[in-house]
This record gives structure tokens, sequence and C-alpha cells, in this order.
């Protein structure tokens, strides 16, 4: 079994793609770890907010497969696959590392550059994966998140109900 971190990204009716990701992930791998859920400034591009948040999945599917999965979930949730880079999104769902794996693995470069480049991610996945180690500094995702620019984005927590629970643990 492997432990795989995904970012979770919405800003097109967002509660409701989140949502809708977050029971697709559970049927489809069973037990999650899930993070608060931070809404952030579009970043690239002028647009509504974004609702962020990092799941942790354990699966014996190899990444390529775990990568369809998410696509399918993507496209059942109205992804427009034509639509610019940077750009409003229904639903994007990145894997961000599988257990220490640094490198290509099923044509998915690991671990995601976005890890440490952009708030958004660093944050939830150092609250759900504080102690695991970036496998190619090796300081943890805490470490990570202590020694970022937090001026260099905004996000804030914002309350997130699923299935009955406040998802966000400090709002």
């Amino acid at each position: 079994m492997a432990l795989i971190y995904l970012s979770l990204g919405s800003n097109i009716d967002r509660h409701r793609r989140i949502d809708a990701a977050l029971d697709a992930l559970a049927e489809g791998f069973g037990d999650l770890s899930i993070s608060s859920v931070y809404e952030s400034e579009s970043v690239g591009f002028e647009g509504d907010s974004f609702y962020n948040l990092v799941v942790g999945i354990n699966t014996s599917l190899a990444v390529g497969e775990v990568s369809k999965v998410l696509k399918t979930i993507e496209d059942q949730n109205d992804r427009d696959r034509s639509a610019p880079k940077f750009g409003a999104r229904s639903l994007d769902i990145d894997i961000l590392t599988a257990d220490d794996v640094a490198g290509e693995v099923d044509g998915i470069k690991l671990p995601r550059a976005e890890v440490l480049k952009n708030a958004f991610v660093l944050l939830p996945l150092a609250e759900i994966a504080s102690d695991i180690k970036h496998p190619v500094t090796g300081q943890t995702y805490a470490q990570h998140w202590a020694d970022y620019d937090k001026n260099k984005q905004k996000l804030w927590p914002v309350t997130f109900m699923w299935r009955g629970e406040n998802l966000t643990k400090a709002d």
C-alpha cells in the first residue's frame, strides 16, 4: 500500500465540487486523511478565489492508475480540459507525493513542484503530514511551512462541512 497525498482545488461551485470529490475519493479509496479547507486568491490569473485542501489516501493502485481515477472524478465534475492552464477550475486534483518517491512515475513527476511553491498546497499538507519528509530536501513539511514566506500568497481557513463534520480545524 502506498500513501499518496492529493491536492484538491475548485473555484467554480466550490463547495459542491469539493464535497463530490471527497465522496468519490472515500468511495474509491476508503478512509481519508483530510486537511482543513482553505480559501485562497487565484494564482496566475484574475478570477474567483479557490477552495483548497490536501487529502491522504492509501492504495495498492499504481500512480498512473490513481491518476486515471482522479481524471474521472474531475470529468464527473465538469472539468474543462480545453481551458487555459491558469484559469478557473470546477475541480482540480493533483498527485503531490507517493510515499518517498522522487522522480517520474507513470509520466508524473513526484513530488509535485507546487508542494514547496504554493501556500495553498504546503500549508494543508503540513497540517496532515507534518512529520513526513520531502523526498528531495529531506526536511519535514512542517519545517518547509515554518520557512515559507507567508506574505507570498494569501489564504485563510474556511468552515467546510462534509458528512456532518466541519473539516476545518482552525477557523
